[in-house]
């Protein structure tokens, strides 16, 4: 009589270039999320930096490189920056609604036109509408899609200008991926005012954490990341929280330009590629 498996099995994908860094070689370890406690082993592993695609849980596991730093913000005490205070002002307008996980011809055609302008070349400029209904739907957890509309005079929806794929988990919103409309002239800073906008929800929700994923120190595209406070980063011993003076200093140092700076490989992503599972395929 087989006894039934009380821990995941977790897997090694093959070594492949890393997205952030120039001539680095990154590898992932993985678990797959599937049956009745696949929530709970999601807020689990999401506590000690595991990210969640479709229904597969992973984190970086590169054998001579830890750049990448699972990083979160603390949402009950978060302290918004004089330019994030403008950007929240600025947006203060727009209709936000949490939809359930269905994908979209409107949501794929904005997420085309932001992969466009932002990341052309990368990971997820190959998607289609498929692969995208893919990313949104394929969840085992308790997933989100939040819009962000313009205001409209006739009752009717108004544009959408920005998304964002969030997990619901016990201690925190995870965000899966977000993009926005990258043309908008009237609305600099979309990007910045969705993560604003879920730490306020989290806050709201009682949960004391938003995830933003992973900070890689080198790579220009997820240096917005250190701009929000307090920031907590999980290193060996566990989550630290970042000072005052560390994070000023931080946000200083990737701003300034200071310290070496790898640029960005053709095609780099802000965050590692959701939704295109073919890595995490079992022999």
């Amino acid at each position: 009589m087989t006894a039934p498996v009380r821990f995941p099995r977790f897997f090694v994908t093959s070594p492949a270039p890393c997205p952030y860094l120039a001539g680095k070689t990154e590898r992932k370890v993985f678990t797959e999320l599937k049956g009745p406690h696949a929530e709970q082993l999601n807020d689990a592993l999401g506590r000690i930096g595991f990210r969640r695609s479709q229904t597969v849980a992973y984190r970086p596991s590169c054998v001579d490189c830890r750049a990448c730093v699972s990083v979160r913000v603390a949402a009950m005490d978060y302290r918004p920056s004089s330019s994030q205070k403008r950007i929240l002002k600025r947006n203060s307008d727009l209709v936000t609604a949490e939809c359930r996980p269905w994908a979209t011809t409107e949501q794929f055609d904005l997420l085309q036109r932001y992969l466009e302008h932002r990341h052309p070349g990368g990971g997820m400029a190959a998607m289609d509408e498929i692969d995208f209904a893919d990313m949104v739907e394929h969840t085992s957890v308790s997933s989100f899609v939040v819009e962000y509309r313009e205001p409209s005079d006739n009752g009717t929806q108004g544009r959408l200008v920005a998304a964002c794929l969030m997990d619901r988990q016990a201690d925190g919103l995870s965000m899966i991926y977000s993009f926005y409309d990258p043309e908008h002239e009237d609305r600099n800073g979309l990007g910045t005012y969705v993560i604003l906008d879920h730490i306020r929800r989290a806050a709201d929700l009682g949960l004391p954490y938003v995830y933003l994923g992973y900070w890689v120190e080198g790579s220009d595209r997820m240096q917005y990341k250190v701009r929000f406070r307090p920031l907590e980063l999980l290193g060996p011993d566990g989550w630290h929280r970042l000072s005052d003076a560390e994070q000023r200093d931080l946000i200083e140092r990737v701003t300034s330009g200071g310290g070496e700076r790898a640029p960005a490989p053709d095609g780099g992503s802000k965050d590692n590629t959701p939704g295109l599972q073919r890595e995490y395929k079992l022999a």
